[in-house]
């Protein structure tokens, strides 16, 4: 008999299994996904380490270095904030 190559269904909500059958399938992972990125170690701009870590809703503090701002509320650096640091940086690099 051939060995199925089928995966397991279920258990991959990680996280958002606390909600159990509720809210949809979608909803859950999303939730899921999210925490796991905002409940991850990040990169810290000021000593460039592996240590930022979420203190509060959009609040981030470096373990090592003890640098705190604000940024995202659930990743230290948003999609439109790194769109308008580009566009920062091209402009600056224009003028010199």
């Amino acid at each position: 008999m051939a060995k199925s190559d089928k995966t397991a269904k279920g258990k991959v909500t990680g996280s958002a299994g606390r909600f159990g059958c509720r809210y949809g399938r979608f909803v859950r992972k999303r939730v899921a996904e999210m925490e796991k990125i905002s409940r991850a170690f990040h990169r810290c701009p000021k000593c460039d380490m592996d240590a930022l870590q979420r203190k509060g809703t959009g609040i981030w503090e470096c373990r090592k270095c003890g640098y705190k701002f604000a940024g995202g509320a659930y990743q230290p650096q948003t999609p439109a904030l790194k769109i308008a640091q580009r566009t920062l940086d091209r402009k600056v690099e224009e003028k010199a």
